[in-house]
């Protein structure tokens, strides 16, 4: 990350973000939708338009002044930054953002299907590393990830 907040996006991200653009085209710059909220996640994450129209659609279905649909759309549309990649692969993060993951010199970038999640490294390794190993420490030493993806369908 420059000094002005500039982090490059991993080329395989753009396309994935070009790709879920409905409105972009070969020149332009993909939008994209920063989701930051509350002071519980330690980490940005970034939803291509078709992935939050999505969500937003889940939201809309609840019912409105429910508890859930308020917190959600606190969340999702209270806290979050529309934005666009620039025309060299880079994403501006607000001081506002970077301030709350604590975010200075890398970023640290991980895909999580139509979404993508920015981290301070050694949050990274701190927070998540540490609910990684939460997850796994019931499963017995013989297991298979790949058994998770039985009966999935169309897999």
């Amino acid at each position: 990350m420059d000094s002005k907040g500039r982090v490059s996006i991993p080329a395989t991200f753009r396309r994935v973000l070009e790709a879920s653009d409905p409105n972009w085209q070969p020149g332009d710059s993909p939008e994209l939708v920063i989701v930051y909220g509350d002071e519980r996640r330690k980490f940005l994450e970034c939803y291509t338009i078709e992935a939050i129209d999505e969500v937003d659609a889940k939201i809309a279905a609840l019912p409105r002044g429910s508890r859930e649909r308020k917190i959600l759309e606190r969340m999702f549309n209270g806290q979050s930054l529309p934005t666009t990649v620039d025309e060299t692969g880079r994403l501006v993060l607000p001081a506002k953002l970077r301030n709350k993951i604590g975010l200075e010199g890398e970023a640290f970038f991980i895909a999580a299907g139509d979404t993508f999640q920015i981290w301070k490294p050694q949050t990274y390794e701190e927070v998540e590393m540490a609910e990684a190993e939460k997850l796994m420490e019931d499963l017995p030493e013989d297991f298979d990830p790949l058994e998770f993806l039985d009966g999935a369908g169309g897999v």
